[in-house]
């Protein structure tokens, strides 16, 4: 087992992994937005900064070290990542009704991204369980270039996000159904 002979080393790899898979869930979707023009709605930006808030968790406990506050942001923002998607499923669950976007392996984002919840909701849990010294043996050790790099992944994607959400909604409220990013089209406009 990963803990056996290095609990601090295996705990610093498994909540890497969980960043770079967030940070890869945030990538995708920024990607289809571009690729296939479609813009996320209100709903599916609350869940992309869940993502993010439980990514900033996860890259707490790979720079400091575990802690149970670490998994408690990175379950608190699951939390509120699955009432988004869990409320985007339930407008979309009516037979007949085609959904918002186009779906990725036959699922639309807003279920992957509940799926996603739960799954970052299961981790915490066996983390919680599983790490048992919280930190001390890592605060003194540095963070590997490996860990650097998907801690620098995840802020670029992260920054990729809220500059195409400030361009899509502005500094207001975003549309129900966004056609177009708003920043984008006032400055063509004038």
């Amino acid at each position: 087992m990963i803990f056996s002979r290095n609990p601090a080393r295996g705990s610093r790899i498994l909540n890497g992994l969980a960043l770079l898979g967030v940070t890869a869930a945030l990538g995708m979707a920024f990607f289809w937005q571009f690729a296939y023009d479609e813009l996320p709605c209100p709903l599916c930006l609350l869940q992309r900064a869940a993502l993010i808030l439980a990514g900033v968790g996860f890259l707490l406990n790979l720079r400091l070290g575990p802690s149970p506050m670490h998994y408690a942001m990175s379950i608190a923002a699951a939390l509120g990542g699955m009432l988004a998607s869990g409320r985007q499923v339930l407008l979309h669950i009516a037979p007949g009704d085609p959904g918002y976007g186009a779906p990725f392996l036959g699922l639309h984002f807003y279920t992957w991204a509940f799926i996603a919840f739960v799954a970052i909701i299961v981790f915490c849990a066996v983390m919680l369980s599983a790490d048992r010294k919280w930190g001390d043996s890592m605060l003194k050790k540095p963070v590997s270039a490996l860990g650097v790099l998907v801690m620098a992944l995840f802020f670029i994607v992260t920054l990729a996000n809220v500059g195409s959400t400030t361009l899509e909604c502005g500094f207001g409220p975003c549309p129900d159904n966004p056609t177009a990013y708003l920043w984008l089209d006032s400055g063509a406009a004038r």
